[in-house]
């Protein structure tokens, strides 16, 4: 990963990764709670936010975390698959992640103006108020505490939920084409 670093973005990537995988690593040994905090820290703290046209050239791309890393820089759905995957790295299992799409609510409550977004959820066990982790908030709230979010649906490696339903409604890999293609690349970058 470190020589994909170097090839495609330089020395700076290269620091950055470096950073990435000495929490990885840190993190494994301390709460999980703890890990969460490390790891959203890490993202919002060193990478910008920026959207897909400025960064891919294209409407919508869901870059790996060697890419968001590489760039320094990624959208909404950028952090939170950059979160997910260390989260995954560090031991925390799958079924206890998942990655949300949402509705935030951007201004005033009143102007009732939403967007798409993505953020990651924890559940410390099935049926429980998740931990949310996001870049527009940086501090780890529960998803009940969080009136600005709308959940739409979620996703992890096992199934594919749409809001409200509690059973899945299939896998985010047949469903999903960004997810299948994401999971392609970093196959590739070896994680």
């Amino acid at each position: 990963m470190l020589q994909l670093a170097q090839e495609r973005y330089g020395d700076q990537a290269v620091k950055t990764i470096n950073a990435w995988q000495h929490m990885i690593h840190s993190s494994q040994s301390i709460q999980v709670e703890g890990r969460l905090q490390d790891i959203n820290a890490f993202f919002n703290q060193r990478i910008q936010f920026n959207d897909d046209q400025r960064i891919w050239k294209q409407a919508d791309y869901w870059a790996t975390p060697l890419e968001t890393m590489g760039r320094r820089q990624g959208d909404c759905e950028d952090f939170s698959i950059a979160k997910y995957i260390s989260l995954l790295m560090t031991g925390i299992p799958s079924d206890q992640l998942r990655l949300v799409y949402v509705k935030a609510r951007i201004g005033s409550a009143s102007k009732n103006i939403t967007q798409a977004h993505m953020v990651v959820a924890f559940y410390p066990s099935p049926n429980v108020d998740p931990l949310i982790l996001d870049n527009l908030n940086p501090h780890i709230l529960r998803a009940s505490q969080r009136q600005d979010l709308l959940p739409v649906f979620s996703f992890n490696s096992a199934g594919l939920w749409v809001q409200g339903q509690s059973k899945p409604v299939g896998t985010a890999q047949k469903r999903l084409s960004r997810w299948r293609d994401l999971l392609t690349r970093l196959q590739s970058e070896g994680l």
